[in-house]
């Protein structure tokens, strides 16, 4: 069985900075990528940054510069610096594996920035 658990999250006045982690425990194969996704209230979920098996990322463009995420074996980490008040949302971790098309979902963890 396959879980993910975030921590890291939590209150942050802007232009301050987290860093989440999600770890993975089971496989059902090879990790092919590792992926964090937002949810800003009332707004549809996001893709944040993706990380692959050989260590290419990308962000979505307003992240671009703030957020770093990395991965040391089966523990995905988002740095997030400079934060802003749009960055609040629930983050989730997701992992892809090769050769399938089901994938997994952590439970998500609150990140709110408000002064």
């Amino acid at each position: 069985q396959v879980q993910l658990v975030e921590s890291g999250g939590g209150l942050v006045q802007p232009g301050g900075s987290l860093r989440l982690s999600c770890a993975v425990s089971g496989s059902i194969g090879t990790i092919n990528a590792m992926v964090w996704y937002r949810r800003a209230p009332g707004k549809q979920r996001e893709l944040v940054a993706v990380i692959t098996s050989v260590g290419s990322t990308c962000y979505v463009a307003s992240v671009k510069g703030r957020f770093t995420v990395s991965r040391e074996n089966a523990v995905v980490y988002l740095q997030m610096n400079s934060l802003k008040q749009a960055d609040t949302g629930v983050y989730y971790c997701n992992v892809r594996w090769v050769g399938f098309t089901e994938n997994h979902w952590g439970q998500g963890i609150q990140v709110a920035v408000s002064s």
